[in-house]
């Protein structure tokens, strides 16, 4: 099959990362008219012929929920237009905090996110740093999960010959263990309960800090509440300088703020969002997922094995 075989779309969520995939792999996104009805409703249409075509189509599904709305309508307006495959590049897959029904009567939202894609019509999901790592098997499609590890631990190979890698909670253990084995760090983990959504409590900070470079990995940082009070509880136990590695920019309500004012020296994240933090902060650095995401996409068209860029530490 020949290499003009296959197309990219970028949906308006996040067309800059797309212009940058599609740069990285030689090609311009393609043609597509996307409008809204006066009362919001939305319109997707292809703007060239896209018939026994490999589609991937470039969507993350942040907030607000027109963006996941527009994915859904890209990909069912690509399987009515006899695409070949459809594959949904998700570098953000919002409603995935939901992934579980840990009390009475509330939605499992990440399980309806991947009901909604393949219903829709998509043959294959690419994304990155999830919330939950088992959201994967809410899905009967193909789904690559990428790291943004490779990134990031490029970024602080040498940033400190002190470093410990802390996780902001137990969930976050195992991707923490893979970032201290790669750095040579140490691992900390951060005690925490959540009494409510966006309010948390840290308890207790398992391992020592004192006299340390710290460097916390989450896969996303919201309303920057449970990151600084993080921050705090690191210096209060003796942290030196704390940097951050987290993929996600959500940064919500006065989050800029927060993290702006607190003691963090530098925080990292992915541009998997549309965030531009100019004039806001001198601590937030945009890094670019471009080229993961880029090279995915030719592995998944030539039918090559991208375990390499997502395979995180086993041990």
């Amino acid at each position: 099959m020949a290499i003009t075989d296959f197309k990219i779309f970028s949906g308006g969520s996040n067309r800059p990362l797309a212009e940058k995939i599609a740069r990285k792999l030689d090609r311009p996104l393609g043609a597509l008219e996307l409008k809204r009805f006066s009362d919001g409703e939305i319109w997707v249409k292809y703007g060239e012929n896209i018939r026994g075509s490999e589609v991937f189509i470039i969507q993350p599904t942040n907030p607000p929920g027109d963006n996941l709305m527009e994915l859904l309508i890209m990909i069912d307006a690509a399987k009515r237009a006899s695409a070949k495959s459809i594959t949904a590049v998700i570098p953000y897959f919002g409603y995935a905090r939901q992934d579980r029904k840990d009390q009475p009567r509330v939605s499992i939202t990440a399980k309806l996110m991947a009901n909604l894609l393949t219903v829709s019509g998509a043959d294959r999901v690419i994304t990155m740093d999830l919330h939950a790592a088992q959201i994967q098997g809410f899905f009967d499609i193909p789904f690559d999960h990428l790291y943004a590890s490779s990134i990031f631990v490029s970024l602080f190979a040498n940033i400190s010959e002190n470093l410990v890698v802390v996780s902001p909670d137990v969930g976050g253990i195992k991707i923490a263990r893979s970032y201290a084995k790669k750095l040579n760090a140490g691992l900390v983990v951060i005690d925490k309960r959540r009494p409510k959504q966006n309010i948390a409590e840290v308890v207790n900070i398992i391992g020592s800090v004192e006299d340390r470079d710290v460097l916390i990995v989450d896969d996303l940082i919201d309303t920057g509440g449970t990151f600084v009070a993080a921050i705090e509880a690191l210096k209060l136990n003796g942290a030196k300088n704390i940097y951050g590695a987290i993929t996600h920019p959500l940064l919500s309500g006065t989050a800029i703020e927060r993290v702006q004012s607190s003691q963090l020296t530098k925080l990292y994240v992915m541009d998997s969002i549309d965030f531009r933090p100019e004039g806001k902060t001198d601590k937030i650095v945009v890094a670019s997922a471009s080229d993961l995401f880029a090279e995915a996409i030719r592995r998944t068209f030539n039918n090559e094995s991208i375990s390499s860029l997502f395979d995180i530490d086993k041990g």
